[in-house]
């Protein structure tokens, strides 16, 4: 039965009330943490949670009883038993009713299933919390900025820089953000400390013969935060002093486990149809499912990020940690605001690095809206003239300019470019 216990609905539940009526089945993927069984428990009234020993053996032993039951049914963490997508992939093809069907995952499952699935089972990608999400009061919309009418931009917000050093650090993950200090630590600590030794051994069937060598990867990964460094680069900062990086193919493993999961939640260059851009670059801009896990792998705090440390592998970069960690949570917000909006996101930056845009949120019609991300309370002429050069390259193709910052009020510049606080910023 769906819970009765307080719920905050996310920007995903918008999404479900779009298609539940029209669709069978439907997947939410995601990282462990984020939300995924809370958000489908709400809508579900037959439950099978298969990260339970008991429940597994009766599916595993008997797989169709797993239909039984009032739907809509939901198979929690399915990919443990991947015959599961199967399953209801043939009852779907058999007319099953829309909104039958409930599937959430962790992982990919290695072997995947039988079939793909396609046309049968619709999968939705669920994050950690936006800041849309965590804080209320937005004023502006992704989904007004993509228009293209260039829509009057007001608010004013009383977030300032400490406040998004606490949400950076606070985590997106719903059941971590509410605690503090060592509380809080020791969570993301165990959070990290299980991807290593169960998530990705158990779901993902990867044998990671040295934890601590993983580990190493992860935190020159997290250095990486925001950045387009080579993965040659990160496995050479993954191993400190005289030590032997890891053997490229090793590194390769840990990439495609940590991906499996959801952990790792790189940003793809932005590679437009009909090119008329020259030698753009087509490396991913590295990110982490949350900052918080970047933050606490690198073992900074709100004073250390405050003072402009770095600590950590010696990861080449523009501007500060604190810098690329608020791209980071910006990033983890537009992305979510993104796929409510049906619009896919990557990042421009020139082959050799002359011009660079934080973030291209395009359309289907591939009419864009490019966003820079400025930890600085003013925006300046110099903050917006990659923006300016874009406009000279694609006209009417870019439908908005933003610089999102940390500061308190949004509005239009003279140039017409978008000023706006993140917390002012949603879907």
């Amino acid at each position: 039965m769906p819970s009765t216990t307080s719920y905050r609905r996310r920007i995903l539940d918008q999404e479900l009330d779009a298609v539940i009526d029209a669709l069978p089945a439907i997947a939410i993927e995601g990282p462990k943490g984020v939300g995924k069984t809370r958000t489908a428990l709400q809508r579900a009234s037959t439950v099978h949670r298969l990260d339970d020993p008991a429940v597994f053996a009766v599916a595993e032993a008997d797989p169709e009883r797993l239909l039984e039951g009032e739907r809509a049914i939901l198979f929690d963490e399915w990919q443990r038993l991947p015959l599961v997508w199967d399953l209801v992939r043939r009852a779907v093809d058999d007319g099953a009713a829309p909104g039958s069907f409930l599937l959430t995952g962790s992982a990919s499952p290695d072997p995947p299933p039988t079939h793909s699935g396609a046309g049968r089972i619709v999968s939705l990608r669920m994050r950690p919390l936006s800041m849309s999400e965590r804080v209320d009061g937005q004023t502006v919309s992704l989904a007004e900025l993509l228009t293209g009418s260039r829509p009057r931009i007001a608010g004013v917000s009383e977030l300032g820089l400490d406040d998004y050093v606490e949400e950076i650090l606070a985590s997106g993950l719903p059941g971590i953000r509410g605690l503090n200090g060592r509380a809080r630590r020791l969570q993301l600590d165990g959070y990290l400390h299980r991807i290593v030794d169960r998530e990705i051994p158990d779901e993902t069937g990867t044998t990671i013969r040295n934890p601590a060598a993983l580990r190493r990867w992860m935190v020159a990964y997290a250095a990486a935060s925001s950045t387009v460094t080579s993965f040659e680069k990160i496995r050479n900062a993954a191993s400190p002093g005289h030590d032997n990086p890891p053997a490229k193919i090793t590194a390769q493993v840990y990439r495609d486990a940590l991906t499996r999961i959801w952990i790792l939640d790189e940003i793809p260059a932005w590679i437009p149809a009909n090119n008329p851009l020259n030698e753009l670059g087509q490396a991913p801009k590295h990110q982490l499912a949350d900052p918080a896990l970047a933050a606490r792998l690198l073992g900074v705090d709100a004073a250390a990020l405050l003072a402009g440390e770095s600590p950590g592998p010696s990861i080449p970069r523009d501007g500060t940690l604190l810098g690329a960690l608020f791209e980071s949570l910006v990033a983890l917000s537009v992305r979510i605001y993104s796929g409510y909006n049906e619009a896919r996101i990557g990042h421009l930056r020139t082959a050799r690095g002359r011009q660079e845009i934080d973030l291209i949120v395009e359309r289907d019609d591939g009419r864009v809206v490019a966003i820079e991300v400025k930890l600085a309370r003013t925006v300046e002429d110099r903050d917006v003239r990659h923006l300016a050069w874009l406009q000279g390259r694609i006209g009417d193709r870019l439908l908005d300019s933003v610089v999102v910052t940390t500061g308190p009020t949004a509005y239009r510049r003279a140039d017409r470019v978008a000023v706006i606080p993140l917390a002012l910023l949603g879907p």
